[in-house]
């Protein structure tokens, strides 16, 4: 009678052993979830669904008047920034920002291509070449862009820098004035976490 006893206590210990195995995944969601809460996003720039923005047929000519697609640099993870050809202060940073994060990326620098797609006309200062030597000067129709590139409330084209993968997607969108820093620790990021481009 008592080895009966010991034995339906034996099984309902293992029973509940069992039952807070399978339970315990549930419950580690609902303390996180609820009690340590879930941090911030880990990344910076604001993360955009590629098919809502899918790379149109841009029509882009490069200085030498030649028409290209961004879709020809395909294989490297692209930097995109827009501006007028006059380039003001603002812009004049934005360039040199995005030159100094490529070269901040070391050994991983040439997986990277900067472009400036010039929504105007006008002739690019000579005085501001040397400095974004390597940078692919694009013009492109303002409307085209418009369109393909989505703004934060209250900002436009020129406020903000985009990052498209090497597979042509339009993936992450930064703010304007955004910090370099920040921006570089989600470039490295990428640039470790994935094996294209």
């Amino acid at each position: 009678m008592e080895k009966t006893e010991n034995k339906k206590t034996a099984g309902r210990w293992k029973l509940l052993a069992v039952l807070a195995v399978c339970a315990s995944p549930l419950i580690a969601s609902y303390f996180t979830y609820y009690v340590i809460k879930p941090g911030p996003k880990n990344n910076y720039g604001s993360l955009i669904d590629p098919r809502q923005h899918p790379m149109p047929t841009l029509g882009l000519q490069s200085e030498e008047g030649k028409v290209i697609e961004l879709s020809s640099l395909k294989g490297k993870w692209l930097i995109l920034q827009i501006d007028d050809a006059s380039c003001a202060e603002v812009c004049q940073r934005k360039l040199l920002e995005i030159r100094q994060l490529r070269l901040a990326q070391g050994k991983n620098m040439d997986r990277i291509e900067r472009v400036w797609l010039i929504t105007d006309a006008q002739a690019v200062a000579e005085k501001l070449k040397p400095g974004i030597a390597g940078t692919h000067l694009l013009r492109s129709d303002k409307s085209k862009l418009e369109k393909w590139l989505p703004t934060e409330l209250g900002t436009n084209l020129h406020d903000h820098i985009y990052l498209v993968d090497p597979l042509g997607n339009l993936m992450m969108r930064y703010p304007k004035d955004a910090d370099p820093n920040k921006i570089k620790k989600d470039l490295s990021k990428l640039l470790r976490a994935s094996a294209i481009g």
